[in-house]
């Protein structure tokens, strides 16, 4: 079953979930034998898909959520596609790379696996990475953060999110991992509006909202976020350190 926790704000996903750092993808390449085909899948909004399409002849980005995909922008070589990642329809042994940012952890592991190794070539390699909870350059605002995912929406998380938290390292990977992968990190220089776009894309969010008929950013972080910051518009350093896994069939 697609758990989808994000089509019912697919617009406010794509303008305030951030992109990846593009060392990220220059490393990525280095790691491929070939650069004919990457499949970027559970793509939402197409981020990652967009940063690889320069670096490969094509890229087919797949998500279970035509309302994500219809977020997406055009590119001459990604091919969207609704497609569940347990059922690519993707030809075997084509595939260069597998990519999946953000999103492994909703999936049903041993189909999505076994998919991955049918359309993965010989010499493909499969790379999943996920960010938690980013921090800032206010100690003030980091332990506002905390206080927010910890205590006020921590309960409306779905299980998944463990995986998350527990940086991957107890998330299912039957592939031969690549060892001694450099650290990366999502860097971006925010103001407060943009801190609470992002908040808002959370699940948690959207499941307390529904549950409690009132928003927890509004009601709980606004206020507080305003009192801790002097100006609103002072601009953040926001950091979020990235997990990374490589590995080969």
């Amino acid at each position: 079953m697609f758990k989808d926790h994000f089509s019912g704000h697919a617009q406010q996903y794509s303008s305030a979930r951030p992109t990846y750092p593009d060392a990220l993808f220059k490393y990525l390449v280095t790691q491929v034998k070939h650069r004919d085909l990457v499949w970027d899948c559970a793509t939402g909004n197409g981020q990652a898909a967009l940063q690889l399409a320069p670096y490969f002849k094509s890229v087919i980005a797949t998500d279970g959520s035509q309302t994500q995909l219809a977020e997406a922008k055009p590119c001459s070589n990604v091919e969207y596609r609704i497609a569940m990642a347990e059922e690519s329809g993707i030809d075997s042994g084509s595939v260069d790379l597998i990519t999946v940012a953000q999103a492994v952890h909703w999936f049903d592991f041993d189909k999505f696996y076994a998919e991955a190794r049918r359309v993965l070539k010989p010499d493909g390699i499969i790379a999943i990475w996920c960010y938690g909870l980013f921090h800032t350059n206010s100690t003030a605002i980091n332990t506002l953060l905390h206080t927010f995912y910890e205590d006020i929406v921590e309960p409306f998380w779905p299980p998944e999110r463990n995986y998350i938290d527990e940086h991957y390292a107890t998330l299912p990977f039957p592939f031969k991992e690549i060892k001694n992968i450099p650290t990366f990190s999502i860097v971006n220089y925010w103001n407060n509006q943009q801190m609470v776009d992002y908040l808002n894309t959370w699940s948690s969010v959207k499941a307390y909202e529904k549950q409690l008929n009132e928003s927890p950013v509004k009601s709980w972080f606004i206020p507080r976020l305003s009192a801790s910051l002097n100006d609103k518009d002072t601009t953040l350093t926001v950091t979020f350190p990235l997990t990374l896994k490589i590995g080969y069939r």
